[in-house]
């Protein structure tokens, strides 16, 4: 075998054991959706939650698209966090009873 092909079967054994992990990134983001809107619905304090999560992180996607990375549910608010294709994390706030977009972070 020569060293171009050694070289090639190298870097593709490299990326087969990086596409789990990113697979798994995008099933942790969507449990995360998943878990978020549950706990919007659950909460006593706020059973006005009318906003959408779908709408929600369609907007946030819209305003900075990338990979949504992270999607939580706390006293009333999403928060969304986006990696974009230049590699900086938006952090989005947003109400959970009428949508509308609290506030944007760029780390």
């Amino acid at each position: 075998m020569n060293r171009t092909a050694i070289a090639s079967l190298i870097a593709a054994a490299g990326l087969a054991a990086a596409l789990p992990a990113a697979f798994a990134q995008d099933a942790a983001a969507g449990d995360d959706r998943h878990h978020a809107a549950a706990a919007a619905q659950a909460d006593p304090r706020f059973r006005a939650n009318r906003a959408s999560l779908d709408a929600i992180l369609a907007d946030a996607q819209r305003r900075h698209p990338g990979r949504v990375i992270d999607v939580s549910y706390d006293d009333g608010e999403y928060d969304i966090d986006i990696r974009g294709d230049d590699g900086r994390i938006v952090e989005f706030e947003y109400s959970a009873r009428t949508g509308r977009l609290l506030e944007v972070d760029y780390d």
